[in-house]
């Protein structure tokens, strides 16, 4: 998998086999920050579902301040570590081995962008909805990955979508008030 624009474009992550773990397709990240504009100049990124950092690396080659990458899985969690090793550390990454839901319940930071990929079948997503706007900025986006089209997630609208193969992804902004 490759890193697709910003600074460590054409980098390739490794990662290994894992049950669950679905890199997010080149395309589908190409169209997520073609949604999103291609520079994330000073936001701050929550990769909540890790796995291959895709998403996470993605942002941090375009500019973001910072991107914290939360994953559980161990070997998934040493590929991590080693990615950013090969991207020499970049200092606005942080790479935590925490549940996501312990995360939520207890993070400090606020966050402008928040990518959800959860593993399908396993009902993160209504889990998840509920603690998302204690990390979320006013007006933060929220891009989700999931195995059917979801409209709303708490206070957010899918305000761009798509699908490639079995995964719908969308792209959510709080609604006006």
């Amino acid at each position: 998998m490759r890193i697709i624009g910003g600074r460590y474009r054409r980098r390739v992550l490794h990662f290994p086999d894992s049950e669950g773990l679905r890199p997010t397709p080149d395309r589908v990240r190409e169209t997520l920050f073609n949604w999103l504009g291609q520079e994330l100049d000073g936001q701050h990124c929550l990769d909540l579902f890790a796995g291959s950092g895709a998403l996470g690396f993605e942002a941090a080659s375009r500019g973001a301040a910072k991107v914290v990458m939360i994953e559980q899985a161990p070997k998934v969690l040493a590929a991590l570590h080693e990615n950013a090793k090969m991207l020499q550390n970049p200092p606005e990454v942080e790479i935590m081995r925490r549940d996501a839901l312990q995360y939520l319940a207890s993070a400090k930071s606020k966050f402008d962008l928040i990518f959800l990929d959860p593993p399908f079948n396993k009902g993160w997503i209504p889990r998840l909805a509920p603690l998302l706007a204690g990390v979320a900025n006013e007006d933060a986006a929220i891009y989700v990955e999931a195995e059917e089209q979801i409209e709303a997630l708490g206070d957010w609208r899918a305000v761009r979508h798509g699908k490639a193969g079995e995964v719908h992804f969308q792209l959510m902004r709080r609604e006006a008030v």
